[in-house]
């Protein structure tokens, strides 16, 4: 009989499912919509209906064990999540209603710290010792990885690189506080800036598209820096330094190997990966500088079925 790992990553638009094998090659895949009606009240029971229905799984024996990847605050030690404020889950026992449900072993990590792990695993972090992985999206994640471990902390709260403050007088967070990462470098603080720019310059490129379209996304930013429109190129300017500061922050404290860069953001091309490194370099202890290799992450939306897969092996110790 095959024996199978079963990785799942739930976000805050879709639950991605993966069965894996043992060398973490995914047999399958699909997903299904995050249901955030009513704090998510029903996302674990889909997730289990979704699960439990799939013709691989129907046999308990095949399965080794199950990974999980969630939003926001996590104890990987005991699989609570304490506030995934996008889903709206607080003080959810996770693992220990999804191990009453299927009597197999069952893992929960933090999403971007499994991401990290997946990455390290099958993709660009080649195992690693020493790795950061951010992953730009709506938000800024990221996930630490010191002499071979997944960083935690006290609490569940390590690698929050979107909470480094770059910018004391800088826009306000959701967190509370003010300059964050997150503010500046994801693709809703990008679309701040944008439409900042454009009211400073109302007959620009930037106000022409917004008149046709009655939005700006983040890839409009990027489309139009691309073409050579000043504002945006400021607008990406201000992004790249952001991030080459943060990253050579985080840099000092763990030395990596590799920094890697995930999320839809990651899509922008070589040009924004050769400033993000610039910005680094600027930014960095020399030492550190000469060091690090700064790459764009290659498992796109796998990386985190197959991060939960890699939790699996290493709490079961599978050689």
């Amino acid at each position: 009989m095959s024996k199978y790992i079963v990785g799942i990553d739930i976000g805050g638009t879709k639950v991605k499912f993966g069965v894996l094998s043992i060398e973490g090659e995914i047999i399958d895949k699909w997903e299904i919509h995050t249901n955030v009606i009513d704090s998510g009240a029903s996302i674990i029971d889909d997730v289990w209906s979704s699960f439990s229905h799939h013709p691989l799984l129907t046999d308990p024996g095949s399965i080794l064990g199950i990974g999980v990847g969630a939003p926001g605050f996590v104890d990987a030690q005991t699989g609570k999540v304490y506030e995934a404020v996008n889903i709206g889950w607080k003080d959810l026992e996770l693992g220990e209603i999804l191990r009453k449900k299927c009597a197999h072993p069952v893992y929960v990590e933090n999403d971007a710290n499994i991401a990290a792990l997946g990455e390290n695993w099958r993709g660009a972090g080649n195992q690693a010792n020493d790795l950061i992985v951010i992953t730009l999206g709506t938000g800024v994640g990221g996930g630490f990885i010191a002499n071979g471990e997944i960083l935690q902390g006290e609490n569940g709260t390590a690698g929050e690189i979107g909470h480094i403050v770059i910018d004391p007088q800088g826009y306000a967070c959701n967190c509370g506080r003010t300059g964050c990462l997150d503010t500046v470098a994801s693709a809703t603080g990008i679309v701040r800036q944008a439409m900042e720019e454009m009211a400073l310059n109302p007959t620009g490129k930037l106000a022409a598209l917004y008149a046709q379209q009655e939005n700006i996304s983040a890839k409009d930013v990027f489309t139009l820096a691309e073409d050579g429109d000043q504002a945006c190129i400021r607008v990406i300017a201000r992004i790249t330094d952001a991030l080459g500061m943060a990253l050579a922050n985080a840099a000092a404290i763990i030395n990596p190997a590799k920094i890697l860069i995930g999320g839809g953001l990651s899509q922008a091309g070589s040009w924004f990966l050769t400033d993000i490194r610039a910005a680094f370099i600027r930014h960095s202890l020399a030492r550190i500088g000469e060091i690090t290799q700064i790459e764009y992450a290659q498992l796109g939306n796998d990386a985190g079925i197959i991060g939960a897969a890699y939790l699996v092996r290493k709490h079961l110790a599978i050689e």
